[in-house]
């Protein structure tokens, strides 16, 4: 079928082959995913049969083998049956695993990727690009070992609605999603005319792909691909110092470095007396239970951050945001432009000093992992925060930080983002709690606060964590008014503000209740109005107009 270049963006040429062979071609037929992707799958299963050895025949100073007498008579087995059962085991994960890998197929069109797989229960997925809503590369930890990676394909329209691709080699995965987003940005590839030697939009007969067979799955070279990535430029990045230092400066581990004195300390008198033994046991009793749940939870909440900040990224490019990050699990998030739905900017007492923030977003499609994915900014200054939300809302951003934009009528008025970071009252034209609810929220009622500018509606609160969302008015889903009994006596009333599903949930609570209805009648209207799908050129003219990054730049250097 002839192709027709873009006339608002120029087609972009197919690099040379490469000398190693044919480039990747996004298979248009229906095409397996890598032979090794059973192996990849199954290693659970393995894990499983190392755990069964190690508690049924491991060493005794261990506490495995026969010497363990938690082990049921039915479970001592011995050797040649121990090994036996290993074997039957993996060969049952290894026999599922092939069945399910020959039964799941994919290919990708020019309007849509298709996956079916299922052996008894057939599953069909149609993935509509023109509905896409990002486009990931993960590679969790095994996979990355040894150079593999899925590929995340999240759309418009439910909860089952995304497409996992597991697995493809890497630069296979990476090409995938290139030539993904070019198709759903709507550009055309142009192909070398053999005879002129200059780029012309005619058909041509297709590059061989790379099959599986064909590439070392353990070769991490240079992406061999069709369809380029659009060019990027880096925008912010997370030191692993700064990581290291807000972890430091969190409650959790201010809270872990009191609690772990007294717990070595009582450990080591236990070992030394029985009766310090026998006074703890009869003290804390069933609460070794909760002790041990609380230090897990520590530890748990350190490590999740820990991964999903370690070697942060943010870049720009014509194709949308893009994301790197991942201590064991890394993830490469493309974002198209226009479909970050909210952002809360969030900054705890103890980041105050170093008026560090971090910033998470709701994100359009995503049903799963929201936690992977709603990370902007792990912890940056507030200069990299207003980067950021530039980033993702070029004209809000700006009209956010310009003085003359606040809504009231003041020469000396801080701009909206500056009033809603750490402003109180009605500073910034903001809509305040009155002094009723003062009964009810005590400590921040005075940093409670909504306003509208003429493209977002901004919400403040906490006063220990301080908090901004920000929702532009077109991604408003719903709103609504909510009022408990006591608000009722006290006259107040809250305004929920539904965006899709994901970490952000903004609302305004306690405003009077002649401000809450009047809040609702006006932002609907907003939404209403100004309701729009944002293109991705606007989004990229906004973003260059305004001086963040040069879309289409070279690869590197820092955003100015």
């Amino acid at each position: 079928m002839t192709e027709l270049p873009s006339p608002d963006r120029p087609p972009v040429a197919a690099p040379a082959s490469a000398p190693g062979g044919p480039v990747y071609v996004a298979p248009r037929d229906w095409t397996r995913l890598h032979p090794v992707s059973p192996l990849l799958k199954a290693w659970p299963a393995v894990l499983g049969v190392g755990a069964f050895w190690y508690y049924t025949a491991g060493p005794s100073w261990l506490g495995g083998g026969e010497d363990n007498e938690e082990i049921p008579s039915f479970l001592r087995l011995s050797a040649i049956a121990l090994a036996g059962v290993a074997v039957l085991l993996m060969v049952i994960a290894a026999a599922v695993a092939y069945v399910q890998w020959r039964f799941a197929r994919y290919r990708i069109t020019d309007d849509a990727l298709e996956f079916h797989k299922g052996i008894v229960f057939r599953q069909q997925r149609h993935a509509r690009l023109d509905r896409l809503q990002a486009v990931d590369v993960v590679q969790p930890l095994v996979a990355r070992i040894f150079g593999f990676a899925k590929v995340s394909i999240e759309v418009a329209g439910g909860e089952d609605s995304s497409v996992q691709l597991e697995f493809l080699r890497l630069g296979d995965a990476e090409a995938l999603r290139n030539e993904i987003l070019a198709l759903a940005a709507g550009r055309r590839v142009a192909r070398q005319d053999a005879a002129s030697g200059t780029d012309a939009p005619v058909p041509v007969a297709p590059k061989p792909a790379l099959s599986p067979a064909d590439v070392n799955p353990l070769s991490l070279g240079e992406v061999r691909t069709e369809v380029e990535a659009e060019p990027e430029r880096e925008v912010y990045s997370v030191p692993l110092s700064r990581l290291a230092l807000s972890l430091l400066r969190s409650s959790g581990a201010i809270a872990a470095g009191l609690m772990a004195p007294v717990i070595i300390g009582l450990a080591v008198a236990a070992t030394r007396s029985n009766d310090v033994r026998e006074v703890l046991l009869s003290v804390i009793g069933g609460s070794v239970a909760g002790l041990v749940g609380a230090v897990g939870g520590v530890f748990a909440y350190t490590f999740s951050q820990v991964n999903k900040g370690f070697g942060f990224k943010a870049a720009v490019a014509g194709d949308g945001i893009r994301l790197r990050h991942g201590l064991f699990e890394t993830r490469r998030q493309t974002v198209p432009p226009g479909r970050v739905q909210a952002v809360r900017m969030r900054q705890t007492l103890l980041w105050r000093g170093k008026d560090w923030w971090a910033m998470t977003i709701n994100v359009a499609g995503y049903q799963q992992n929201q936690e992977a994915v709603s990370t902007l900014l792990p912890v940056g200054p507030r200069e990299e925060a207003e980067l950021a939300l530039r980033l993702v809302f070029p004209r809000i951003a700006h009209d956010l930080m310009d003085p003359d934009a606040a809504p009231a009528a003041s020469d000396d008025l801080p701009s909206v983002l500056a009033a809603a970071m750490e402003g109180t009252g009605e500073e910034g034209g903001f809509i305040a709690s009155p002094p009723s609810a003062r009964w009810l929220d005590p400590w921040q009622w005075r940093r409670r606060g909504v306003a509208a500018t003429e493209d977002a509606l901004i919400i403040r609160r906490g006063r220990i964590t301080r908090e901004v969302f920000v929702v532009p008015h077109e991604r408003t889903q719903s709103l609504k008014l909510e009022q408990g009994p006591l608000q009722r006596m006290l006259g107040l009333a809250s305004v929920v503000v539904h965006s899709t599903q994901g970490a952000v949930k903004p609302a305004a609570h306690h405003l009077a209740v002649a401000d809450a209805l009047r809040l609702l009648d006006e932002q609907a209207e907003r939404a209403r109005r100004r309701r729009k799908v944002q293109t991705p050129e606007q989004w990229a003219r906004e973003v260059e107009a305004l001086g963040i990054v040069a879309v289409g730049a070279e690869n590197g250097g820092d955003a100015s």
